[in-house]
């Protein structure tokens, strides 16, 4: 979302959505239950976005992410990367992407 794309609207649209979907979320997961939610990593990294709303809506919720990061060196995670989810898959940036 780099490079100004959207302007200053767009953070504000990316809240509304983040605020959406943690609200969705959190009236369906539950104790005993197991809810799996996919997004794009600027929902959730370093446990923002969808992460902060979740916990406000739902506190004490056993929440787990997943982040994926590119790195020229896979074998050593970037300090830069750390901490951005509970596991982080590291890709090499030289790897074949769709879009």
């Amino acid at each position: 979302m780099g490079g100004g794309h959207g302007g200053k609207n767009l953070p504000k649209a990316q809240a509304i959505k983040d605020a959406t979907m943690a609200y969705s979320i959190a009236g369906y997961a539950g104790e005993g239950k197991l809810f799996i939610h996919y997004n794009g990593s600027y929902h959730s990294d370093n446990y923002q976005g969808i992460i902060w709303y979740l916990n406000k809506y739902k506190p004490g919720l056993n929440i787990l992410t997943i982040s994926s990061v590119e790195q020229k060196n896979v074998e050593v995670l970037d300090s830069a990367n750390m901490n951005k989810g509970n596991f982080i898959l590291v890709v090499t940036e030289g790897m074949t992407k769709t879009r």
